[in-house]
């Protein structure tokens, strides 16, 4: 692909994703604005809309780092009814009971804390080499192991514009299916439930109120919307001073109490640090 212009300025777009696209498309466009290599941290469901974080160039060497921190939604969830993708995209089947509030509202504190959930079928999980979607849509007979996740909120907030439909806000740790939780939700109450809508309003440090439309970005403007890569990063700043070997890879003594740091070769920032033990040496080179 011919670029262009290549921006030389790295870090992060804190992007509104719409809902109806993939995330794929986001980032591509993105990578096609920037000249640059660019990834999301964490994709969003081509349903779901809100907070979809980009990486810009050496950004992307945060991409561990930035993947685990928690995240927050406000998710629509329909009982009575469910589907094969476990959101209103799939077939609808209709069956169960639509549960009253207090009913809801009773059984969510089951699912605070470190909890076991099953991924739903249409994913990107991983069988035997081949997406979980993949094999779904082809009619692959297959299961998923569950796994743990965290969640930290799970709040009823009231109904929804549609017949059956319930809104909440949910705060979890990374690898929560939202989709899963409406059907796991369901049948602790003893119905069908599906994943009729899902905003994400938080990615980490990222949030809805900050972030862009994709309709905003252009050549001209984008790299106003990069928000440099340091500024993301809520570590406290330690200075190499006159000490070039951490820059090799050699570790060093440090009067810095254990843990990460933001490391610095004079006034420019290099990267990430680790002080370990009274040590310290560089971990993630970001420039």
């Amino acid at each position: 692909m011919n670029y262009t212009r290549r921006i030389k300025t790295f870090g992060f777009i804190d992007l509104n994703k719409p809902s109806g696209c993939s995330s794929a498309l986001f980032v591509a466009k993105i990578k096609r604005l920037t000249g640059q290599p660019c990834g999301h941290l964490g994709t969003l469901d081509p349903l779901a809309n809100g907070v979809l974080p980009v990486g810009i160039g050496n950004a992307n060497r945060l991409f561990n780092y930035f993947l685990n921190k928690e995240k927050e939604y406000i998710a629509r969830f329909k009982f009575g009814e469910t589907s094969d993708t476990l959101d209103s995209t799939g077939e609808i089947v209709k069956g169960g009971d639509v549960p009253s509030e207090a009913e809801i509202m009773e059984i969510l504190p089951d699912f605070l804390g470190e909890i076991s959930q099953v991924p739903p079928k249409y994913s990107a999980k991983s069988v035997g080499g081949r997406r979980g979607y993949a094999l779904a849509r082809a009619g692959v007979e297959f299961e998923l192991a569950p796994k743990r996740v965290r969640v930290d909120c799970f709040e009823f907030l009231g109904r929804g514009e549609e017949e059956n439909e319930f809104v909440f806000k949910i705060r979890c740790g990374a690898g929560t299916y939202i989709r899963s939780l409406a059907r796991d939700v369901a049948a602790a109450l003893d119905t069908q439930g599906l994943m009729s809508a899902l905003t994400r309003t938080k990615s980490g440090c990222f949030t809805l109120e900050n972030a862009v439309s994709p309709d905003e970005l252009t050549e001209e403007n984008i790299e106003s919307y990069i928000i440099p890569t340091e500024s993301v990063l809520p570590l406290p700043r330690l200075s190499a001073g006159e000490n070039n070997r951490v820059f090799t890879g050699i570790k060093t003594a440090a009067d810095a109490a254990d843990g990460e740091y933001k490391l610095y070769r004079g006034d420019t920032f290099y990267g990430l640090a680790e002080v370990k033990n009274g040590m310290f040496g560089a971990v993630t080179k970001l420039c």
